[in-house]
């Protein structure tokens, strides 16, 4: 069963337009596991603007499934990693000043730098995803870093995915089959949403995990988070 990791960012950018503690990003991921998601996902930014640091440090206490932090391996990001201790790092090449992540690693060319980051991490016992576009080099190349897993940006999947399915799916199912075959785990995340994630998860049989934030928090607006979660949960199985 590939497992659900709901990123909880969109919650925490909801308490700081007003300031504050509410809501509540530690009682939100408790929820959240208790309504049987099978990880938590953070993406501390450098400025701080929706998951705070501090907030890593009280999820890293509570959170009771699988624990991932993502973002752009900085020192202060590795340093807050090294502290946390969290189940998985993914590593995402964030400029500073993008709204959201919008490219995956070529891994070609900052194969060392990966390798070196990676090394610091699998060192400590915390298991290491790349965050890659579904290149079939740059998954190839995502294996000489020592990574465990990749992770699938999955945006163009979302954008293509009412045009013609099959044909935004491709990709993506050749990368997983690819990166299966060399010994890597196999994550995804990106605009994934319950309109097109059954149709993916069913044409990817090589898929551990999936990261969901945006959409599902948009959606639990409508249909409330136990819902949604539980909805995603179903599609997944």
């Amino acid at each position: 069963m590939t497992k659900l990791s709901v990123n909880i960012n969109k919650i925490a950018t909801l308490r700081n337009a007003r300031g504050g503690n509410v809501p509540n990003v530690v009682e939100a991921a408790k929820r959240i596991e208790g309504f049987g998601a099978q990880g938590i996902t953070v993406h501390p930014r450098p400025d701080e603007r929706h998951i705070t640091y501090q907030d890593v440090s009280d999820l890293s206490k509570v959170v009771q499934t699988e624990f991932n932090i993502e973002g752009n391996p900085n020192q202060k990001f590795i340093d807050l990693v090294l502290e946390n201790k969290p189940t998985q790092v993914t590593l995402v090449p964030d400029a500073v000043d993008v709204l959201t992540s919008n490219a995956g690693w070529n891994t070609q060319k900052h194969q060392a730098f990966l390798s070196d980051v990676i090394r610091v991490f699998k060192d400590a016992g915390i298991r290491t995803s790349i965050f890659v576009d579904p290149n079939s080099a740059m998954v190839e190349s995502a294996v000489k870093t020592g990574t465990d897993r990749i992770e699938l940006y999955t945006e163009a999947y979302a954008v293509n995915f009412n045009k013609n399915p099959k044909a935004a799916i491709a990709a993506y199912a050749d990368c997983a089959a690819i990166g299966k075959k060399l010994g890597l785990g196999i994550n995804a995340g990106h605009d994934l949403s319950l309109e097109n994630i059954a149709f993916f998860k069913q044409q990817m049989p090589y898929l551990d995990e999936v990261s969901i934030g945006h959409a599902l928090i948009a959606e639990a607006l409508y249909s409330g988070l136990e819902n949604v979660v539980k909805s995603y949960l179903d599609k997944l199985k």
